[in-house]
């Protein structure tokens, strides 16, 4: 069970963001108790429960559940990758219109040069 609950604090952990000493600052604990509990070493998350359900924005069922740090994985992985999408998308209107703009400053330069002959 320490293993499975150290799993899902990992994985939720990163998937807001935090450091592990920044989830030992809201549960009042020291850096290193909080990392020995993500490494499945210390019973201690049984203490900060609730706590811990609170500060990740889950259910108690979720924080026991074996797998989650998987879904909470592949969430993570989810939105990263529809942001790189739409990140593509803005890229390729940019490249779009630079190369409109080469396009037409080509245009001008073959005029300019037809006027010198």
């Amino acid at each position: 069970m320490n293993k499975i609950v150290g799993d899902n604090l990992k994985a939720l952990r990163k998937s807001k963001n935090m450091s592990q000493e920044e989830a030992a600052d809201h549960l009042q604990i020291s850096q290193s108790a909080y990392a020995r509990m993500e490494r499945g070493e210390s019973t201690s998350w049984a203490i900060h429960f609730n706590k811990i359900c609170q500060i990740f924005e889950i259910t108690p069922e979720e924080l026991v559940r074996k797998g989650l740090g998987d879904s909470v994985y592949d969430s993570l992985m989810n939105t990263e990758r529809q942001t790189e999408i739409a990140m593509l998308g803005v890229y390729r209107k940019i490249i779009q219109k630079y190369e409109l703009q080469i396009q037409d400053l080509k245009t001008i330069i073959r005029h300019i040069n037809k006027g010198k002959n």
